[in-house]
């Protein structure tokens, strides 16, 4: 993990930001903005005339798509375990654009599937830390920020199709996307008075690559149809899948939808 640096970070004022767009005027963090699900969204955000803050670890990953996004788009780098960086990012954002009406809470991680025996306590500390840890700061620090602000506001929590439907092999992974969408279902009670919605996707696995890290068995087609063959719509989530997604909570479309977990996984059953 990083250290925090506590010094505030001045952001750049954005000179120009589209007046078009389901997301026009609201500005957005995303944690693990720099790849995957969080690069999709930031993506598709920014192209909704959002301005966005994409945070990660990996600080240069996410100065270059940053870059590549125009304008509306900033990135810092973030260890979203700790206190300090939640409270440097949000103070920034406040201090750059005046307000904040998106949380998107996607950073995470996970270890291997395998047997629960083998996983260390190290693995067990860094996904609850990553995981859980993170949604409580993200309370801690941006909601009230956004009570302040008076403007309600979306927050969008990523959590897995294993926090409903689990996998042995994966126990206290789905554990921590479990204790997510708990919370996210009482956040969003606690909240809605504010005006304040908190609702999480629960995707399934995105990519071959990650294949045989979540399902414990060999990248081979036979085992990729074998795990295909339970997914109704006969894929595996795409990156695009989720943003849409969340391009939905996050605008004003979804502006009575609270507390859902919504699965975002093609139908799968169980197996």
């Amino acid at each position: 993990m990083s250290t925090s640096n506590t010094e505030p970070t001045p952001f750049a004022e954005n000179a120009a930001v589209s007046t078009t767009g389901r997301l026009s005027g609201k500005v957005a963090l995303i944690t693990g903005g720099a790849s995957g699900f969080g690069a999709a969204m930031s993506a598709l955000f920014s192209q909704q005339g959002c301005r966005v803050l994409l945070a990660d670890l990996n600080e240069s990953g996410a100065q270059t798509l940053a870059q590549q996004l125009g304008e509306n788009v900033r990135a810092e780098k973030m260890n979203v375990t700790l206190g300090d960086d939640w409270h440097r990012v949000v103070d920034g954002i406040l201090s750059a654009w005046g307000r904040l009406d998106i949380l998107i809470n996607n950073a995470g991680t996970s270890y291997k599937n395998k047997p629960t025996l083998d996983v260390t306590e190290v693995e067990f500390d860094r996904v609850f830390d990553v995981n859980v840890k993170s949604i409580f700061w993200s309370v801690n620090v941006a909601i009230p920020a956004m009570r302040k602000l008076g403007n309600g506001g979306s927050v969008i929590n990523i959590a897995s199709i294993g926090s409903v439907r689990p996998r042995p092999g994966l126990v206290w992974y789905n554990a921590t996307k479990g204790a997510v969408s708990n919370a996210t279902k009482a956040l969003a009670a606690e909240y809605g008075p504010d005006q304040i919605r908190v609702n999480a996707l629960c995707p399934l696995l995105s990519g071959t690559a990650l294949f045989s890290a979540f399902t414990g068995v060999e990248n081979t087609p036979e085992n990729v149809q074998r795990f295909l063959g339970n997914v109704p719509l006969g894929r595996l989530t795409e990156p695009s899948d989720v943003a849409n997604a969340a391009l939905f909570l996050a605008s004003d479309e979804g502006k009575f939808v609270n507390g859902v977990n919504l699965e975002v996984d093609g139908g799968r059953q169980w197996g």
